[in-house]
Formats: structure tokens, C-alpha cells, sequence
């Protein structure tokens, strides 16, 4: 059996010839001579670059990877604080009315002037909730709609038309074009149908 590199044939069979290097020849070195500069000449050399590449590399992988965990920490924070602080203005826009109910309560006054003035808190009250773009739901007298209203009971009576809202028992609101809380209602059913 030949040799070549070092090794026997059987040895080259299991080896990757496509990298292996070539043998050396009979007055050759077979450690690598130092290059002028440092550097050691062919592969090593190469090898060399291509670790501290492969370091870089890696390094440079690790430090997007803290970056971006830090990123998606700091955003999920973000979007935690906007939570738990977006109705601080709503809060805000209710406090007047609030006062409001305080003050009515404190007064010593008989029923008419209390009505007059539970009435005007009242339209306070809507008027905030009109500026934050909450709105009653108009169900007395309107078809049942099972997207806004909630049926309670349905009351058998000729005076309405078949599935008409004739009483409203909870007022439902929407927020913008969203469902805040549907309107309980009662519905007609005529008879004999």
C-alpha cells in the first residue's frame, strides 16, 4: 500500500478528497514555512480569516439578537403604558360630572329642584360621552336587530309590527362604529302568525 499525505489508501477512500491537500513532495517540509509579514502561507492562513470572519460574524448575530430583544421589550412596554394609560382623558372628561353629582347631592332642596338638577348632570354626562364618540343605540320603535339589541321577552300584541322593539329596558352605546353593550329589549309578536 502507497502513501500519500501521510496516509494509507485505505484511509484516503473514507476521507473528502475534494479538500484534501496535495501530498508533499520527497524534499518538502511537511510543516509550513512562516511567510515574510507573519503569516503562514495557503490554507492555515486561510482558515485563520475564515475563523475571525466566522467570530465576527457571530458576533455581530449576537448583538442584532440583543438588539432586537430589546426592541421588542421596550415596544411591549410601550404598548402596555398606552394601555393602561389611554382613558386617563375619558377619566379626565368625567370628573366635572362627577363634581357635579357630589354638589347635587349636598344641597338640601325638595324633589322638583333635585330632578332639575339630577336632569341637567344628565345631559352633562351625554354631552361628555357624545365628545368621546359614544353613543346611545335609538331602539324603541326600530326593527329588532340582533347586532345591536338583546331580546328579553317578546310581547304578544297587534299594535306593533312582528319583530318591532316596543320597550327598551337597557340602553345600549356604541364607540365609533363598535358595539359597546347591546340594548336589552322587548319585541313584538303579533298573534295568529
Amino acid at each position: 500500500m502507497g502513501k500519500a499525505n501521510g496516509r494509507s489508501e485505505a484511509e484516503k477512500s473514507t476521507l473528502d478528497l475534494e479538500h484534501e491537500l496535495p501530498a508533499a513532495s520527497e524534499g518538502e517540509e511537511s510543516v509550513p514555512r512562516i511567510a515574510e509579514g507573519g503569516e503562514l502561507p495557503g490554507p492555515e492562513s486561510e482558515l485563520q480569516k475564515l475563523r475571525a470572519e466566522r467570530d465576527s460574524l457571530l458576533d455581530r448575530l449576537s448583538r442584532a439578537q440583543a438588539e432586537f430583544e430589546n426592541a421588542r421589550r421596550r415596544a411591549s412596554k410601550e404598548q402596555q403604558d398606552f394601555r393602561d394609560y389611554a382613558t386617563a382623558d375619558a377619566i379626565k372628561s368625567l370628573l366635572p360630572v362627577v363634581d357635579s353629582l357630589e354638589r347635587a347631592l349636598q344641597v338640601k332642596s325638595d324633589a322638583a329642584e333635585l330632578r332639575n338638577g339630577v336632569d341637567l348632570i344628565y345631559k352633562q354626562l351625554q354631552a361628555v360621552l357624545s365628545r368621546l364618540s359614544v353613543n346611545p343605540i335609538i331602539s324603541k320603535g326600530e326593527s329588532f336587530d340582533p347586532r345591536y339589541h338583546e331580546a328579553i321577552e317578546m310581547v304578544e300584541t297587534s299594535d306593533a309590527p312582528d319583530h318591532q322593539v316596543v320597550e327598551e329596558l337597557q340602553r345600549g352605546y356604541k364607540f365609533k362604529d363598535r358595539l359597546l353593550r347591546p340594548a336589552m329589549v322587548k319585541v313584538a309578536r303579533n298573534p295568529g302568525k
